[in-house]
């Protein structure tokens, strides 16, 4: 069967797992296998010298492990599609829990601007430059919402709006990953190299490093001011996934031409996230329950990551080649510089 065939194959497949996945036994099978690798990858996260390596990558390796070297059970495909839309939706929105409008107005207007030019300019750098170089659109996307925003989180939730393909999200999920964790081995050095107090260092960190986890272990290492100003300022940035979204489902909608048949520019997971900012903010909840939140919404997240790595085929992984590695560096080496300069005009 030639390539074409089999990706409408695979995609027929998927609406008949998607259809089937509407009754919850069906699901069972497929979730719970997500489940197990998820809570397998957070253990293993914890594990000594493991640390440093994300969950969400620990999470979306093992599925692609098993899905390449034993494939894939038919029963639990109506679990993986469900852990795919329905929980990662629900994760991306249980992030509302982590961010309050107070602590975005505490970054400050000078840190509010850094982080807007920061997300804004790089984003549209990666767009410019994925283009010139002819890496996929999509992957594109993902490449620049992962780099700007969030990391892997912001990539699975910019995925659920444009529907990118799971080899995409892998490939993006990997970038943001790698770079991230150059980040976390280069910035600590360079803080005394390029003269930077611990809120100039804090607010680097938090405008350009990629993942929260990232962002915290870099930060803290210089300093607790340095630690709480790059959290808050890294939250912050987290807000700017509802435009982003927004702005990239007007796009798949103008694209397709047929907006009644695509899902709204503004999906449900989305008004949660928003509506949950809001309640964590005229709110507030028990640190016991933070805690709790934040381990769910974590494991949610992970779970979708491997429900992402059962649904990615290696080969199609590989056969991208160089050009979105290229992509994803100069994506990296953008933001921190633009971060960097930045931070020294304003202070």
């Amino acid at each position: 069967m030639s390539e074409p065939n089999i990706a409408v194959a695979e995609r027929a497949s998927d609406r008949r797992a998607g259809a089937v996945a509407r009754t919850p036994r069906a699901v069972v099978p497929g979730f719970t296998l997500c489940a197990a690798i998820a809570a397998a990858s957070m253990l293993l996260h914890r594990a000594p010298g493991m640390g440093q390596i994300s969950p969400l990558i620990l999470a979306i390796i093992a599925g692609m492990v098993l899905r390449n070297t034993l494939g894939t059970p038919a029963i639990a495909r109506p679990g993986i599609a469900f852990s795919l839309r329905r929980v990662l939706r629900l994760g991306v929105m249980l992030l509302g829990l982590q961010l309050t409008l107070t602590e975005v107005m505490e970054v400050g207007y000078g840190g509010l601007a850094i982080v807007l030019f920061t997300v804004v300019t790089t984003f549209a750098f990666t767009l410019w430059l994925g283009r010139l170089l002819g890496v996929d659109r999509k992957l594109t996307e993902l490449l620049a919402a992962g780099t700007s925003i969030c990391g892997a989180s912001a990539v699975v939730a910019t995925n659920a709006v444009i529907d990118g393909a799971d080899e995409d999200v892998a490939y993006a999920v990997a970038s943001v990953t790698f770079f991230g964790a150059l980040s976390m081995m280069s910035y600590p050095a360079l803080a005394a190299a390029f003269g930077l107090g611990a809120h100039g260092f804090g607010v680097w960190s938090g405008a350009t490093i990629h993942e929260v986890a990232q962002v915290v272990a870099t930060s803290f290492q210089v300093g607790p001011q340095a630690g709480q100003t790059a959290t808050v300022v890294k939250l912050s940035r987290v807000l700017l996934l509802v435009p982003t979204m927004v702005v990239l489902g007007l796009g798949a909608q103008r694209r397709h031409g047929r907006p009644s048949s695509r899902r709204a520019p503004l999906p449900w997971f989305v008004l949660g996230f928003l509506a949950l900012v809001v309640v964590n903010t005229f709110l507030p909840q028990q640190a016991v329950f933070h805690a709790a939140a934040a381990g769910l919404t974590s494991f949610l997240l992970v779970t979708s990551l491997a429900a992402m790595g059962l649904e990615t085929d290696a080969r199609r992984l590989f056969a991208k080649g160089l050009k979105p590695l290229a992509l994803g560096a100069a994506a990296w080496l953008f933001i921190a510089v633009t971060g960097l300069a930045l931070v020294k005009l304003i202070g």
